[in-house]
C-alpha cells in the first residue's frame, strides 16, 4: 500500500488548486471570512506543502514511479499554473483592466505546461532549473495578486508586462540555481541561504506581497549567477 501514499499526497495537491480556482472567480467576496482571492492564496500555499511532501514522502518511502511523475506534472499545472493566472484574470477583472491585459494571463499555463513538459524529459535539471520553477511563477504571482487587490499603486499596463515576463521566464533557457539543499553547510548553498534570509524578510515585513519581491530576487540573482560563471568560464 505505500506506493499510493505519494500519489495520494499529490492528488490533495490537485485538490487544493481546484478550490483555488474556484476562489479564484469570487476574488472579493467573502468565502470563510475572508476575501476570495485570500482564501485562493492560501489553497495553493497547502498545494505547495503537498508538492513537497510528495516528493518527500516518495524518498522516504522507496515509492517513485512513472505515474507518479507524470500525475505531479498534472497537479502543479492546475495549482501552480491555471490557479494563479484565474487570480490575477479576476482581480485584474475586478480592477477595471481591458479584456487583452486579463488574457495575458492564459500565458502562464500555457508556458506552465511547456515547462513541465521540458522538465519531465530533461535529465539534466537534478541540480539546475532550466527556467522559472511553476511554483515560484505561481508565488510571484500571489505577490502581484494581493498588490493588486490592495490597491498598492499598481499600473495595470505595468502588472501585464509583469505577467508576460514571469510567463516567459518559465521557458527561458536559462539556468536558474536549485533551490534543495544537498547539506546545512554554508559552502556550496550561500545563495539558497542568502534566499532563505530575504524569504523570511519579505515575508515579515510584506506579507503576501513579499512573494512578488522573493522571486524578482530569486530571478536576478539567477541571472547574476550565470554572468559570473560565464566570465569565469
Amino acid at each position: 500500500m505505500k506506493k499510493y501514499i505519494p500519489n495520494t499526497i499529490t492528488l490533495l495537491n490537485l485538490l487544493s488548486g481546484c478550490m483555488a480556482v474556484y476562489c479564484a472567480f469570487h476574488p472579493l467576496d467573502t468565502l470563510s471570512g475572508h476575501p476570495g482571492y485570500i482564501m485562493a492564496f492560501c489553497f495553493i500555499m497547502l498545494a505547495a506543502v503537498a508538492d513537497f511532501c510528495d516528493g518527500l514522502a516518495a524518498r522516504l518511502l522507496g515509492a517513485y514511479s512513472d505515474l507518479g511523475k507524470q500525475l505531479d506534472s498534472l497537479s502543479d499545472l492546475v495549482s501552480f499554473g491555471v490557479a494563479p493566472a484565474m487570480i490575477l484574470f479576476n482581480l485584474f477583472q475586478s480592477g477595471g483592466a481591458p479584456l487583452w491585459i486579463c488574457m495575458l494571463c492564459l500565458l502562464i499555463p500555457a508556458c506552465g505546461a511547456l515547462r513541465l513538459a521540458k522538465f519531465n524529459i530533461d535529465d539534466s535539471q537534478a541540480t539546475v532549473f532550466r527556467g522559472l520553477p511553476i511554483p515560484a511563477a505561481a508565488l510571484f504571482c500571489i505577490g502581484l495578486g494581493a498588490m493588486t487587490a490592495t490597491g498598492a499603486g499598481v499600473n495595470l499596463y505595468a502588472a501585464a508586462g509583469c505577467v508576460v515576463t514571469v510567463a516567459l521566464l518559465m521557458v527561458a533557457p536559462v539556468d536558474m540555481y536549485s533551490l534543495k539543499f544537498k547539506s546545512l553547510a554554508l559552502k556550496g548553498n550561500i545563495m539558497r541561504w542568502l534566499l532563505v534570509i530575504i524569504a523570511i524578510s519579505c515575508i515579515l515585513l510584506l506579507g503576501w506581497e513579499g512573494l512578488f519581491y522573493l522571486i524578482a530576487y530569486y530571478a536576478v540573482s539567477s541571472f547574476v549567477c550565470n554572468l559570473f560563471a560565464g566570465m569565469r568560464g
